[in-house]
């Protein structure tokens, strides 16, 4: 074969390597053209009256899966991948038809000479670019372009890349076409400029809610909820969703099979410390594949276990401790070295909530801390204290242990306080972003070990998971003879609800389960279930809630939500009248205003820059600090929303202390502006069309 004949073969084959590749990338990028269809297939939906036939949703899901397997090579596909999968392919050929409405609702057309020209303009279609680019150059390598756009055997196929081309332009001239309508003005450009380049000096008074008057002067009526509710229900769309009660059935390990997995794992103890391969060897025996050459401290086991590990004398090079329960595994530890590592503490404490904006529960918070500190003191055990007065509920049923950690586990404060005090220590109150803090330090080391460990989850054995299966089936038989609550009521099994979830969510408490998610959405309610296995065990459900409308229900829960944003719009209304006769009677002197109210101060701040994200000396507040940025020099603002309540602000001075040529930043500033419009203009836009599309979802369950 002549080398101008394998040179064309191999280009032949390039074309349709490249050819399926970038068809998979207009599917994922733009859309595919499924025109080509003959039509009579079994349906997978409609979009706006236009059919989806069934293989053209599997053939963009199968691109899909290909794509995966490609990327993540030993990665399993499991039910909730193919479930993401399945509806990232939905969603495709869905915004797919919806590009074909764009294109014949703007006109969008492209001639065969555009085609043309652009493969030989200088910067060509994507297709083009990424294969006949030479990278010594810099150019297209027109010569390999030509010869393969002359081959004869290459007709067909460059007969579809004029088709990928053409899409390409289309979807680049409806691009422009929607960029057209995006617009910068003068305004936002002024603003902008400031927020980048000016810096403020300001006096402020930020006022609670609170001081608008208490919670009880205000009356949130249940028609003004369903009120506001019916006139923001667009806020409020979702898909269908269901909601199950169900009884579990749990596979919970035996004492049996915790003894089993104890032995099989002492009885690799001798070989394990004769092992030269430990690597191999845990490889080999452990349940999980990192477990070599591993450094450790207290902080990575429980409090009994680190005790069994640390506390044992032969912690030494070589020893092999264990096996030791921890976590529902069985961990054997061959140790290589012993050094000194990274500090660890063990501390217990007494959490005491409390809301900033509240200052008499705050009040009350910091006499209930001195008093628990004065009764630690007087000779009160901490742990019973703990046990009393804690609002940490999943520390303080143990005396508030918090077990061992480390450095920068711990929030900041909390961490500081612990690490800087000795062992034995009581230390606070400590204020942290969850309240006060009373502390104890329990414990201090440093020790470290590096070692090899085969570690054997706690597993139910068939058995037990047989006798779970075989309550289950009683109970599932109970429950269609004599109704689901009779069942569970004489069965003394405890009901769980899920809560909402729809048919692409996650079910609430249980994860992604294909069998539930189908039987949720397939059945009628009151429904009873076929005995569901699990990880953990059998599930048995019934359908307890069934709701298609396409809005949220205005349950219990989103009625409080909406009552609490209408209490806090009452509160506010009322700071706001407040705040303006204050203003107007002490003609605009912050200081008069804040002895008027009590318990609040001015604050005046230097150097405040918007890009810094915070007011020197206060904190961050984005909406504080983009009403400074609004004001001029000189002038007093009306009460202003921040967090929590209200500000009344005056500026002092506003500078541009770098002396920028504004008029040439805002002219630098119009395109990336324009750039970031268009594109949130572009989101938004297919966003409502999609929104607004009668979407008919036929597929069914997968």
């Amino acid at each position: 074969m002549g080398v101008i004949s394998r040179l064309r073969e191999r280009m032949r084959v390039v074309l349709y390597a490249l050819l399926a590749a970038f068809l998979a990338l207009i599917v994922f990028e733009w859309g595919m053209n499924f025109s080509g269809f003959s039509g009579g297939g079994a349906l997978a939906g409609k979009v706006n009256g236009k059919p989806i036939e069934y293989r053209q949703y599997e053939q963009v899901y199968d691109r899909l899966v290909s794509s995966f397997r490609d990327q993540a090579l030993q990665a399993e596909l499991t039910d909730a991948l193919e479930r993401d999968l399945r509806q990232r392919a939905w969603d495709i050929v869905v915004d797919q038809v919806i590009l074909e409405e764009q294109f014949e609702k703007y006109n969008i057309q492209v001639a065969d000479e555009q085609i043309v020209a652009a493969v030989e303009s200088d910067n060509p279609p994507m297709v083009i670019r990424q294969n006949f680019f030479d990278p010594e150059t810099g150019t297209i390598d027109r010569a390999k372009l030509e010869e393969a756009r002359a081959a004869p055997e290459n007709r067909d196929v460059w007969i579809r890349i004029e088709d990928i081309i053409r899409r390409e332009l289309m979807v680049e001239k409806l691009r422009k076409t929607l960029q057209t309508m995006v617009k910068v003005s003068d305004a936002e450009l002024d603003a902008l400029a400031e927020k980048e380049f000016a810096v403020f000096s300001a006096s402020f008074l930020v006022v609670p809610y609170g001081a608008g008057g208490s919670d009880s002067l205000f009356t949130v009526l249940d028609e003004e909820v369903k009120a506001y509710y019916d006139e923001n229900k667009e806020f409020f769309r979702q898909d269908p969703t269901r909601s199950l009660d169900y009884v579990v059935f749990p596979a919970v390990p035996t004492s049996r099979d915790s003894l089993t997995v104890r032995k099989e794992l002492g009885s690799l103890a001798e070989d394990f410390a004769g092992s030269a391969d430990d690597s191999s060897f845990v490889s080999l025996q452990s349940d999980r594949s990192d477990t070599f050459d591993k450094q450790y401290t207290r902080a990575d086991f429980t409090v009994e276990a680190g005790d069994y590990v640390f506390g044992k004398g032969n912690l030494k090079p070589g020893a092999v401790i264990g096996p030791v329960a921890d976590r529902n595994t069985y961990r054997l530890i061959k140790v290589k070295e012993v050094l000194s590592g990274n500090p660890v503490a063990r501390a217990s404490h007494i959490l005491i909530p409390f809301t900033p904006e509240n200052a008499a529960g705050e009040q009350q918070a910091r006499e209930l801390a001195g008093g628990i500190m004065q009764e630690i003191r007087s000779g009160e055990r901490f742990a019973d204290l703990a046990r009393k007065y804690s609002k940490d509920q999943g520390t303080a049923v143990n005396g508030g242990d918090l077990g061992w950690f480390g450095r920068d586990v711990m929030v900041p404060e909390f961490d500081q306080a612990v690490f800087s005090a000795g062992k034995g220590a009581l230390v606070g109150p400590v204020e942290t972003q969850y309240g006060l803090h009373i502390i104890k330090v329990t414990g201090k080391e440093s020790k470290a070990i590096v070692c090899s460990e085969i570690v054997r989850d706690i597993r139910p054995s068939d058995a037990t998971f047989e006798s779970a299966r075989r309550k289950a089936a009683e109970f599932q038989i109970e429950a269609e003879e004599k109704g689901f609550d009779r069942a569970y009521e004489v069965s003394g099994g405890e009901k769980q609800t899920t809560g909402q979830f729809t048919k692409t969510g996650i079910i609430p408490e249980i994860g992604y389960n294909s069998l539930i998610m189908k039987f949720a959405f397939t059945s009628a309610g009151g429904s009873i279930s076929d005995v569901i296995r699990t990880d953990s065990g059998f599930l048995v459900m019934q359908v307890a809630g069934k709701n298609d409308s396409g809005y949220r229900e205005l349950d219990p829960e989103l009625q409080d939500a909406i009552r609490s944003e209408l209490l806090t719009r009452k509160k506010g209304r009322a700071l706001d009248a407040r705040l303006s006769a204050l203003l107007k009677q002490k003609e605009g002197d912050l200081e008069a205003v804040a002895s008027a109210i009590g318990n609040v101060q001015v604050i005046s701040a230097e150097n405040i820059r918007f890009r810094d994200g915070s007011i020197p000396g206060y904190g961050s507040d984005i909406r504080l600090i983009e009403a400074i940025v609004g004001m001029d020099p000189g002038t007093v603002s009306k009460p202003v929303p921040v967090q929590n309540g209200r500000a009344l602000i005056v500026l002092r001075d506003k500078t541009y202390p770098d002396n920028p040529d504004l008029e040439w930043e805002k002219a630098r500033l119009h395109s990336m502006v324009e750039r970031v419009k268009a594109e949130k203009f572009l989101q938004d836009y297919f966003a409502a069309e999609r929104r607004n599309a009668a979407i008919e979802d036929m597929r069914g369950f997968w």
